[in-house]
């Protein structure tokens, strides 16, 4: 393939997957508060719904309960059990997910804040919880995740504003 066709088909693959994302960014919906900026797209809960401690202790997504809830930075954490919570109470900022539960492609690739599967878009890594836009962003983001965190790191605090 010809260089200027390749350059061209590298800018057609980055927008096919930059373009839909760039229309679902979600800056508008996010609670600012002291500790930070959550991801609030889901009826003000953290994580839409899901337990943050269950990524850890189970490995898996689980969907929280309206009974066991935790507020937290601003937002309705729920569980999936009173000891979920109680280990969240105990220690949030070990459970909340990173970046404010906002897409950690979209905050360390394209410096941008995204809405995130947090069925298919998780990843644990180093002891903390990274949620993405869907599979195949979680699966960018598994082939080098300490680079990308290391962009991340870096972009957050401009977008944490």
């Amino acid at each position: 393939m010809h260089r200027s066709n390749r350059a061209r088909w590298r800018r057609a693959v980055a927008l096919a997957v930059i373009g839909p994302l760039a229309l679902l960014s979600v800056t508008a919906h996010a609670v600012k508060t002291s500790g930070g900026e959550f991801n609030t797209l889901y009826a003000g809960l953290g994580i839409k719904g899901y337990d943050p401690v269950a990524y850890f202790t189970d490995g898996a997504p689980i969907l929280g309960h309206e009974e066991f809830t935790y507020e937290y930075g601003g937002v309705t954490w729920r569980f999936a059990s009173p000891a979920h919570r109680d280990m969240f109470a105990g220690n949030p900022a070990k459970y909340a997910p990173q970046y404010g539960g906002f897409c950690s492609w979209g905050v360390g690739e394209a410096n941008r804040l995204f809405d995130v599967d947090p069925v298919n878009g998780w990843t644990v890594y180093d002891g903390k919880l990274y949620l993405n836009f869907n599979a195949d962003i979680n699966t960018t983001f598994n082939k080098n995740p300490s680079a990308l965190i290391l962009k991340a790191n870096h972009n957050w605090p401009a977008l944490n504003q």
